[in-house]
């Protein structure tokens, strides 16, 4: 049973992760229907500008939760600025061109962002510094770190404010137009153009929360870190309904329980032929299942197909 527990915790704080990167791509999809391949990469670029900074900034005598926030500050920026000229770049021309056009788009500034990144920052895994008290809280056998804490308090939070943004503001009610459909907004006074930049801004500021979150939480970065993030965190999407923020959520947390589980208890059940490196395809068998038997995802979609 406690080893359950544990395991339980850790997939509420990988699934809280997943989530965060998952946010970024509901959003942009629900927007103008383009699944954002390079998110993940959006996320690499986080952890590494975090990682530059804090490590300059190491022996400054600055406390550990303050490097943190500037960290996180210098990555949101980056990578809003970054996404931003994705958007307008590598997407925007693309915009009215077959969806497949845009879909290759992505996947090709995927790899130039890996490349980019293994030049600046060289291809060697990097420890990422302690910022936080390791000290372990005792929940009675089962333990949470305060990184771990963190995450998952982030992940409310951000999701309560996405929440409130796009149902309850001036913005959010742009986006929901925007999504119903551009041409007719535009006409309405609103500027497509811009909500889709802001969008993605918004989606790169979660990918940068989460990126810092995962460096600080495993203790290292490489610039491949984000491909297989990126790659679960858009399996969470779909499995929890893309287009959906609370779905992406959804999605992030039960993907996360599934494979950390699947990890504790995956050498038992097959007789140790398996070890935990496979938890992976618990993820993935579950997401067939699920859209096997609901396409649309656990909580469906609920942007409203283009006239």
């Amino acid at each position: 049973m406690e080893t359950l527990i544990q395991q339980i915790i850790n997939g509420l704080v990988l699934g809280s992760m997943y989530a965060l990167v998952a946010l970024g791509y509901t959003m942009v999809y629900g927007i103008i229907n383009l699944i954002n391949f390079a998110h993940g990469e959006i996320l690499m670029v986080g952890a590494m500008v975090s990682w530059t900074l804090v490590t300059l900034l190491a022996d400054s005598g600055i406390p550990g939760w303050l490097l943190m926030l500037i960290g996180l500050a210098a990555a949101i920026v980056v990578c809003a600025t970054l996404n931003f000229a994705v958007e307008k770049i590598a997407y925007r021309p693309l915009r009215n061109a077959p969806r497949l056009a845009p879909l290759i788009t992505a996947m090709g500034m995927s790899l130039l962002l890996q490349v980019l990144a293994m030049i600046i920052w060289k291809p060697n895994p990097k420890p990422f510094p302690l910022l936080l008290p390791n000290i372990p809280f005792d929940l009675g056998g089962p333990v949470i770190t305060v990184t771990q804490c963190l995450i998952l308090g982030l992940t409310v939070v951000i999701l309560a404010g996405l929440m409130y943004l796009v149902n309850f503001t001036r913005l959010g009610r742009a986006m929901r137009a925007t999504a119903e459909n551009p041409r007719v907004a535009g006409l309405m006074g609103v500027k497509p153009d811009f909500i889709i930049s802001t969008t993605f801004v918004i989606g790169a500021a979660l990918a940068a929360v989460a990126g810092l979150m995962w460096a600080a939480n495993y203790g290292t970065v490489q610039h491949t870190m984000g491909f297989m993030p990126g790659l679960k965190a858009f399996t969470a999407a779909v499995l929890g309904g893309i287009g959906n923020l609370a779905g992406a959520v959804v999605g992030g947390v039960l993907l996360g329980l599934i494979e950390a589980i699947g990890a504790g208890y995956l050498g038992d059940l097959t007789g140790g032929v398996l070890g935990s490196h496979y938890a992976d395809i618990f993820a993935f068998i579950a997401l067939i299942l699920v859209l096997t038997l609901r396409p649309s995802g656990l909580l469906g979609e609920r942007v409203a197909d283009r006239a």
